[in-house]
C-alpha cells in the first residue's frame, strides 16, 4: 500500500506542477513584457525630463521684458492716480518704479502729480507692469538691479585706478584792506 499511496502522490506532484507550469508561463511572459514597456517609458519620461528641465532653463535664462502691444498702449489710460495706485499694488517704491522703467524718481513723482505723462515706451512698459504679479515684479527688479551693478563694476574697472578728478580751482579770497586809524 505504501508504494501505491507514494505513486500516486508523486503522480499528483507531477501533475499540480504541470498545471502550475502551464498558468505560470503565460504569466512569466506577460511579466516580462510588463518590463519590457516598463524599462522603455521609464527611459522615455527621463527623456522628457531632461527636455522639460533645459526648457525651464532657458525660459529662466530669457529676460521678462516690459513689452505690451500698441493696441494696448492706445486704449489704456494711465492717469497720475492708476500710475500711484499701480505701484501701490506691486508693492514698489517710486525708486524701484524709475529703476525698473529706467528713469529718475524725480520723473516718476511728475508722473503721479501729472504734470508729465510718460513716454509711449514708458507707457508700454507701465501696462506691461499691470500683467505682473508681486513676484515676477521683486524678480524683474532685482535682475534690473543685478545691471546696474555690474554696469557700475565695469564703469569703475575702466577708470584708471590713482588718478582722481581734478578739483575746481578756488578763487583766491578778496582781502579787504586794512582801515587806518
Amino acid at each position: 500500500m505504501g508504494k501505491v499511496e507514494s505513486t500516486i502522490k508523486s503522480e499528483i506532484m507531477r501533475l499540480a506542477k504541470r498545471e502550475v507550469r502551464g498558468s505560470f508561463l503565460p504569466l512569466r511572459r506577460e511579466v516580462y513584457s510588463l518590463r519590457l514597456k516598463l524599462s522603455s517609458l521609464i527611459k522615455s519620461f527621463t527623456a522628457m525630463e531632461r527636455q522639460a528641465k533645459e526648457v525651464l532653463e532657458e525660459q529662466a535664462k530669457k529676460k521678462l521684458v516690459l513689452q505690451a502691444t500698441p493696441e494696448e498702449v492706445k486704449v489704456s489710460r494711465l492717469t497720475p492716480q492708476r500710475i500711484h495706485l499701480l505701484r501701490n499694488k506691486i508693492g514698489i517704491s517710486q525708486k524701484d518704479l524709475g529703476t525698473l522703467l529706467e528713469v529718475s524718481i524725480g520723473t516718476v513723482g511728475l508722473w503721479e502729480k501729472g504734470k508729465f505723462a510718460p513716454s509711449a515706451q514708458k507707457k508700454a512698459a507701465l501696462i506691461a507692469l499691470r500683467k505682473l504679479g508681486k513676484r515676477e515684479v521683486k524678480k524683474l527688479l532685482a535682475e534690473k538691479k543685478q545691471e546696474l551693478k555690474a554696469k557700475g563694476e565695469k564703469a569703475a574697472a575702466k577708470k584708471p585706478a590713482g588718478k582722481k578728478a581734478a578739483a575746481p580751482k578756488k578763487k583766491p579770497a578778496k582781502t579787504k584792506p586794512a582801515r587806518k586809524k
